[in-house]
């Protein structure tokens, strides 16, 4: 997964940050799918695994491959999600691991807005999945609902007039219903459907919240790691005024990903 000046070298702190919510999200994502038992499926940028784990636990595939092009994410998901229907791969848009017959479900959680042409990753989805499979994605809803990076860019912007343009909101328009219907439209998908899917996630103070944002690991922690100390305090203190809280302390926010799939003809 490629994005500007966003890190994604480390998994066990990539773990910390988003994975506590893509964990969550996965056999959500997994059930609004309902996919036929006994299918083949491809996790296309698996990061550690979340969803790919999801998929075996949950969805009786004949075999379930997940693959991404960072090797310390591989090594990750290797170690942690391994099982007999299960493996992993290092690879990624424009080597995508291909079945003779093809996938009978491809999908991608939380990877598609960071490639670098979504249409041309839509095609390569396409061509390794067979006809009648499914091709599905799930998007977190960075411009409104995703309250944590929400929280964060807002707080960010007014801190800091340059966060703006790495602001996730801002840079990934293609995280809306219409413009994923769109997307997988001109990829030649049948019957499609987009959902919001929301989890509701509670913490217990700001630093539990805040603490994975030191990780320098994806676009928020990336930016924290640029900032000196001053910085990155004026920007913790701006955030923590924000968020809401409730008379014991904690932190209630919501999180929603836009699901979509389509079908093969």
């Amino acid at each position: 997964m490629d994005g500007n000046t966003d890190s994604w070298s480390r998994a066990s702190t990539y773990e910390d940050f988003m994975g506590r919510w893509s964990r969550r999200m996965a056999p959500e994502f997994v059930a609004w799918l309902n996919v036929a038992e006994g299918v083949h499926w491809l996790d296309v940028g698996c990061g550690t695994g979340a969803l790919t784990e999801a998929i075996s636990r949950l969805a009786a595939p004949a075999s379930v491959l997940g693959c991404d092009p960072t090797e310390a994410f591989v090594r990750h998901a290797r170690e942690h999600h391994g099982s007999a229907r299960t493996a992993f791969v290092i690879g990624g848009i424009g080597a995508l691991p291909e079945r003779a017959d093809g996938f009978g479900s491809v999908t991608s959680s939380f990877a598609l807005n960071f490639f670098p042409d979504p249409g041309l990753a839509m095609d390569e989805l396409v061509h390794v999945t067979r006809t009648g499979g499914t091709v599905s994605a799930c998007v977190w809803d960075y411009a409104e609902q995703m309250q944590p990076l929400r929280y964060f860019w807002d707080a960010a912007a007014r801190t800091d007039r340059q966060a703006a343009a790495l602001d996730e909101g801002r840079r990934f328009p293609l995280c809306q219903p219409r413009r994923l219907e769109t997307l997988f439209r001109h990829a030649g998908l049948q019957e499609i459907r987009c959902d919001a899917l929301d989890l509701f996630l509670s913490f217990a103070d700001f630093d539990e919240y805040w603490r994975p944002f030191l990780g320098g690991t994806g676009p928020a922690p990336s930016y924290v790691a640029s900032l000196g100390t001053d910085r990155r305090e004026a920007l913790a203190n701006e955030i923590a005024a924000m968020l809401p809280r409730s008379s014991d302390g904690t932190i209630s926010l919501r999180a929603r990903a836009w699901a979509v799939r389509g079908g093969k003809r």
